[in-house]
């Protein structure tokens, strides 16, 4: 009769062990292929995991979603209750034509608002400054003064889109203008939801934009912490990046660690204001790289909240569950894209996507096919957005919640990245806390020898780019190119001057004096930056203010 009875599958009685070192001898007898089984970040991967690579307590590791520690996700129903935000980056030229690519990102389904600004706007230049003259509204959009602010926002209603501001030096003056801007609109800061991402210790890590040295940079920072705690309860006042410091080079191990760091560093600094953890911790927000090696990304998300949960709750006595969750925002990898062949960046948008969903994220920017080459065209910002609604709307991941829990691969990989990040932090203790550890350097070389050694990996071939170093045969076509128009330019260098031309010079020059006055004494800032925002001070003049007070920061170079 063969081997199945009424076609239920056949069994054996060979007890499990046995079976696997029969496995493991069959498979000893066999080649592999000549290449380094390892993630991207250079963990090794087993040819095969099993149950005993599981954690032996598993509720106490694994748990369920919604519950502590959280490493199913942070909600009980996660997708099969509210799907991620859907956010594309958006930014370029004057804030009139970035208010029209919002206005086209909303209409085609997109559910909340990503801002990318101009260089000169996140190293703190007025679009007028000799350092800013070709970058005006090149890489995103030039806001200087709140004018500008309520020109790219014009139209849509503050009080009911999340939006995210990508800036971190100069985050706190960005958040007077925009708490001005939805002012003039009706809508009080209480009512503002979104997230503004002043991280500004991965700026001095691996972004390199700043306006101040370290210190006072940390003390401007915990200004806007604390002010928002007590003015702008549906705000996250600091989103903690991992994102650029991924783009710098690190591998996600690296990324895991500092970041969570970071995290780390800025409640201590909140605390020691004498804010109380759960008055601030629940409207902390994360914002991770989604690469490519598709399941070491999703066991970092799954280790970053696992650690998250238990450092606050544990080490930082947070009693509100809601000071535990870890939520995060993903956007797929810049560095992962190639100019040659950009098509094939559809496809690992696509995986990077993926793997940051089934990893749990709470919002999602998807990267453009053509942005290794310029600011994306409106078509290839179509195929990105669409790439999250097939994702969300067709595969059927969003079916069942955490559905790679508890593989054996995934898990094990999980618990490998969560030893690797508390290493480091033991490292960075030993340097005296992640500010000491940036001003010796420690985590800006870490990042420069991972790099180095990708690189090397990839220039020697050990590493396969398919279309760069491998499968480079076929025709590129010319791919259609997104280009700013140089007049733009000059069209915000003469708004910025018109503003001056009519704006009360008197209120300006007292709300400045007040902004060093605030900086002197080591009173709360943001007071003075909304006022100064108010009678519309610009942002370099407010940078300059600062800086009268405080200096400038040149960094020590790492090689």
């Amino acid at each position: 009769m063969g081997s199945q009875t009424n076609g239920a599958p056949h069994t054996t009685t060979e007890p499990a062990e046995g079976a696997l070192e029969r496995w493991r001898e069959s498979y000893g007898s066999t080649p592999e292929r000549d290449v380094a089984f390892k993630t991207l970040g250079g963990i090794p991967v087993e040819p095969l995991y099993t149950e005993a690579d599981l954690p032996v307590d598993r509720q106490a590791s694994i748990g369920l979603p919604g519950e502590y520690p959280f490493t199913r996700g942070v909600y009980p129903s996660m997708y099969r209750g509210r799907l991620w935000t859907v956010r594309q980056f958006a930014g370029f030229g004057t804030a009139e034509e970035t208010n029209e690519r919002f206005r086209y990102l909303l209409d085609h389904g997109q559910t909340g608002l990503s801002t990318a600004f101009d260089m000169p706007s996140l190293m703190g230049y007025d679009s007028d400054h000799p350092r800013s003259e070709g970058e005006v509204g090149r890489e995103g959009v030039a806001i200087d003064t709140v004018d500008d602010m309520e020109t790219l926002f014009a139209g849509i209603d503050l009080g009911e889109v999340s939006v995210s501001m990508t800036v971190n030096a100069p985050a706190a003056i960005m958040l007077a203008f925009y708490v001005v801007a939805a002012e003039r609109q009706g809508v009080p800061p209480e009512g503002l939801g979104g997230t503004i991402q002043a991280d500004i210790l991965k700026e001095y890590i691996a972004q390199k934009e700043w306006c101040f040295p370290i210190d006072p940079a940390m003390r401007l920072l915990g200004d806007m912490i604390e002010w928002c705690s007590r003015n702008m309860p549906r705000w996250h006042p600091v989103s903690i990046s991992g994102y650029h410091i991924r783009e710098a080079g690190a591998t996600a191990a690296q990324e895991l660690a500092f970041t969570l760091k970071d995290g780390f560093t800025y409640v201590e600094q909140a605390v020691e204001r004498g804010l109380d953890v759960d008055d601030f911790a629940p409207r902390l927000s994360f914002f991770f790289n989604a690469q490519i090696d598709f399941f070491e990304e999703i066991a970092k998300y799954r280790a970053a909240r696992r650690i998250w949960a238990r450092e606050l709750r544990e080490t930082y006595g947070a009693k509100n569950p809601k000071s535990w969750l870890m939520r995060f925002h993903a956007q797929t990898a810049g560095v992962s894209l190639t100019a040659q062949q950009p098509l094939n960046n559809v496809v690992r948008t696509a995986i990077e996507a993926l793997a940051a969903v089934l990893g749990g994220t709470q919002s999602l920017h998807t990267n453009s096919y053509d942005e290794a080459l310029a600011l994306p065209t409106e078509e290839a910002v179509r195929v990105a957005l669409r790439t999250q609604q097939i994702i969300a709307h067709e595969t059927g991941v969003t079916n069942t919640i955490d559905p790679l829990g508890g593989s054996y691969f995934v898990e094990a990989l999980t618990d490998r990245m969560e030893a690797a990040a508390y290493e480091y932090f033991r490292r960075i203790d030993e340097l005296g806390g992640m500010v000491e550890a940036v001003k010796r350097s420690f985590p800006q070389r870490e990042i420069a020898n991972a790099a180095y050694d990708l690189q090397s990996e990839i220039d020697s071939g050990r590493r396969i780019v398919v279309g760069v170093n491998a499968y480079t045969e076929g025709d590129d076509d010319d791919t259609p190119l997104h280009r700013v128009d140089p007049a733009l330019e000059r069209k915000q260098i003469g708004r910025l001057q018109a503003v001056r031309a009519r704006r009360d010079a008197s209120a300006v020059e007292h709300a400045l004096a007040e902004v060093k006055a605030a900086a002197s004494a080591q009173m709360n800032l943001m007071p003075a930056l909304v006022e100064a925002a108010r009678v519309h001070a610009s942002e370099g003049e407010i940078v300059e203010a600062l800086q009268s007070v405080w200096g400038s920061y040149t960094e020590t170079p790492v090689f």
